[in-house]
């Protein structure tokens, strides 16, 4: 398969679970709202509240992280291959050059952020550039210029908005059912008691749900980030170096969280890496590394 083939598949099961999940929040929404009696007030004053404060951090998105991160600007005299990598990437793909900084943290990787092109932020840590030579660090600065090309810091935003939604409703349901809201009287009589059931069984496990998707969609992103990258640099053997480098780093990177951690190009958590198994893989905000190395081999024909 090549990079072009491997980008069309990713970017086909990426909209078929955005397109599943979308269905989802509305069908749930729906349905919990009919089983607990209430109208569409409840429903669009969930949507307004979370859509405000999501829409605020999307929009503060690059300032936010790197003030978290402590990160300051990378110039090019200090900084010089990083600097010019990410320039004749840009150059070469008729984007604008992304602004760069650097994080000082021993440990090996990268993240992008920026709500579009125009506003897009590179930032790597220093133990990244020690560690990595040219071509390496030109595989990582494509990956991250590919996940910008593709707005996919955008569309994560919007599933952040849409998985705040799903959670705020749910839990406002749950409270206002349990605080005695009284329901309409056709709500008696059995079928309207399994119905009210099976609605707080999707207020409680529909958060969860919801997150699982999310975590999903972020790692499609990052198979195709990596074989957009790939189309930029036509090196496969880069990324390819540069993730076996990053895997090999067992050191967690202080300024990521749980909130941050889908940013990166590897999982800054690195306790979460002794997770094993299906269940467990569910929860991971990246495909295992493994995963990713093997279709890259699979690009370079090795």
């Amino acid at each position: 398969m090549t990079h072009y083939q491997l980008i069309e598949s990713n970017k086909r099961k990426s909209f078929l679970i955005i397109i599943f999940f979308i269905a989802f929040i509305i069908s749930t929404t729906y349905f919990i709202s009919y089983s607990f009696g209430y109208g569409l007030d409840v429903v669009g004053i969930a949507l307004i509240f979370s859509g405000f404060m999501s829409f605020a951090s999307y929009w503060y998105s690059d300032k936010i992280i790197l003030g978290i991160s402590g990160a300051h600007e990378a110039k090019r005299e200090k900084y010089f291959d990083f600097y010019t990598v990410a320039e004749n990437l840009a150059l070469s793909q008729k984007m604008p050059k992304p602004k760069l900084y650097v994080m000082e943290d021993t440990a090996l990787n990268a993240f992008a952020t920026g709500r579009d092109p125009e506003h897009a932020v590179i930032c790597v840590t220093t133990g990244l550039l020690s560690q990595l030579n040219r071509s390496e660090l030109e595989g990582v600065v494509a990956h991250e210029l590919s996940h910008v090309r593709n707005y996919d810091i955008r569309l994560m935003s919007i599933v952040t908005i849409l998985v705040g939604f799903v959670a705020l409703l749910s839990d406002w349901m749950i409270r206002l059912n349990f605080r005695g809201r009284k329901r309409d009287n056709n709500d008696s009589g059995q079928l309207q008691t399994i119905i009210f059931i099976v609605g707080l069984l999707l207020a409680l496990l529909s958060p969860l749900i919801a997150k699982l998707i999310q975590l999903s969609i972020s790692r499609k992103r990052e198979f195709l980030a990596d074989a957009s990258g790939v189309g930029m640099t036509k090196n496969p053997q880069g990324l390819i170096r540069a993730l076996e480098k990053i895997s090999l780093d067992k050191e967690p990177l202080e300024a990521a969280n749980k909130a941050t951690a889908h940013l990166y190009i590897s999982n800054p958590l690195k306790n979460l890496h002794s997770q094993t198994g299906m269940f467990a893989s569910l929860f991971m905000t990246h495909p295992p590394v493994e995963q990713r190395l093997a279709v890259l081999r699979g690009l370079s024909g090795t």
